[in-house]
């Protein structure tokens, strides 16, 4: 599904990750976790195709293309689709106008809608005065019905209480195994650990990957001892 080759970025001139190699497969839920700064979103961004972030080296291949050079609608029509961290509020559009220009079965929409608590905000401004929780449904909503083939999540529990991740975890999982959907999630409590079947998870520090294994017992070290601690692990380039 993904293939990242020797991918170093830059920002402004600046390194931000360096010999990146990462593979996705069909399938797979790979989490990412790591401190801030690391570069984490900037690997997302860059994947996107986001301006300003640039793969001066390396390659990114999505579906077995070479996607370097796409503009990042073309990478969304190819099948990648991402959940922003920070979604931004988008005055003068209605929740429900996006909905239907991203799938025109109302049934499909109104039972994602009601599934992820949002029936009462179709009609509304997306984003216009909602909570951080409303925001994150109304995010992970929009991302779903787009139909990607690979989900890019950062941070997606962040700013959100235990009810509304419970909420997006469930709804998340149930769309990624039913569809057989391939996902990259970026996170930093450790929540979605808790809805996400995943057996691959990795982390990113001073440009690179540092080892890699069960998401959940690495969690539970990263958690007890700090990032430091990966840097000892044998298994130090993720490849």
């Amino acid at each position: 599904m993904l293939e990242i080759k020797n991918l170093s970025v830059d920002i402004e001139g600046k390194r931000i990750l360096e010999n990146i190699n990462l593979t996705i497969k069909k399938g797979e839920t790979l989490i990412l976790f790591g401190p801030n700064g690391s570069g984490k979103s900037t690997l997302i961004k860059a994947i996107m195709g986001f301006k300003g972030y640039s793969a001066v080296k390396g390659s990114i291949v999505f579906k077995g293309r070479e996607i370097n050079r796409l503009a990042t609608e073309k990478r969304v029509k190819m099948g990648l689709g991402l959940m922003y961290q920070h979604p931004p509020a988008i005055r003068g559009v209605k929740l429900e106008q996006i909905a239907d220009f991203l799938d025109k079965d109302k049934n499909r929409t109104d039972g994602l809608a009601e599934k992820l608590s949002l029936t009462k905000h179709l009609h509304r401004d997306i984003n216009m005065g909602f909570s951080g929780g409303e925001m994150k449904r109304a995010e992970l909503f929009q991302l779903i019905l787009q139909n990607p083939d690979l989900l890019l999540l950062d941070e997606p529990e962040s700013g959100v209480d235990i009810e509304n991740i419970s909420t997006m975890g469930k709804v998340l999982s149930e769309y990624l195994e039913k569809e057989g959907k391939s996902a990259l999630i970026i996170t930093h409590t450790g929540y979605i650990l808790d809805y996400i079947k995943s057996q691959r998870g990795c982390v990113l520090l001073n440009k690179q990957f540092w080892c890699v294994g069960s998401p959940k017992e690495m969690f539970d070290t990263i958690r007890e001892q700090g990032y430091e601690k990966c840097k000892g692990c044998v298994c130090h380039q993720m490849s």
